[in-house]
């Protein structure tokens, strides 16, 4: 019996490492909530670096990551020169949130869900970029319309939105984009390989009288 308990301690120990470990506690996460999370694994450093460039030309303006997971498309976006202080990351699983704000403790690290991202954005605030991790194809199609229709309000003229998907074909939320698409391309250093695709919004906003602006609007 004592050697039962001997060979079980070493065994924890290993669990409770692997847990810390960002693709463990990743698929955790996955298992907890599947409908949150796009995929067993976080997205690689290559998937991360094709985001990040997307938007790296925007000198000013926020630049709003949703779904940042373990924080791979975070640490990217840093690295292009965003500074921490134009980033607003948004992310609907506590776990993830608390992780994210050790990691970067100078980043506003936003507990909150991208269906409400124009009551979290600070009030006339100016959006120069959207990064999304969001499993936008697994998502309730009105919720999905939901989130893209913010991100058109949210958007100035020169706004830009970067979305990246599993389905390397059409996916069936990219009709819903009001957006020019202005690119796409795989990353097949990826697991699995992923379609990123980049929207450019030039739209005339209208104002309030013009014409009446939906429950979520900021």
């Amino acid at each position: 019996m004592m050697h039962r308990v001997l060979r079980l301690k070493p065994a924890r120990r290993i669990s409770h490492y692997l847990k810390k470990l960002a693709p463990g506690v990743f698929l955790q996460e996955f298992c907890a909530t599947p409908g949150t999370i796009g995929s067993i694994c976080p997205s690689s450093r290559f998937l991360a670096n094709r985001l990040a460039r997307e938007v790296a030309h925007h000198q000013d303006g926020l630049i709003i990551e949703l779904g940042p997971g373990t924080g791979v498309v975070t640490r990217a976006l840093l690295r292009q020169g965003i500074p921490p202080e134009r980033l607003l990351v948004v992310e609907y699983s506590n776990t993830f949130v608390q992780r994210l704000r050790k990691q970067f403790p100078h980043v506003n690290v936003v507990h909150g869900n991208a269906a409400d991202l124009c009551q979290i954005v600070p009030q006339n605030a100016k959006v120069a970029a959207i990064v999304s991790s969001l499993p936008l194809c697994s998502m309730p199609e009105p919720l999905m319309e939901s989130i893209l229709d913010q991100w058109r309000y949210l958007l100035d003229d020169r706004g830009t939105a970067v979305q990246f998907t599993y389905n390397l074909h059409r996916p069936k939320w990219h009709k819903h984009v009001q957006a020019r698409q202005t690119g796409s391309s795989t990353v097949w250093a990826n697991l699995p390989p992923a379609k990123v695709f980049t929207f450019s919004f030039h739209t005339t906003k209208l104002t309030s009288h013009e014409h009446p602006a939906p429950e979520h609007s900021c």
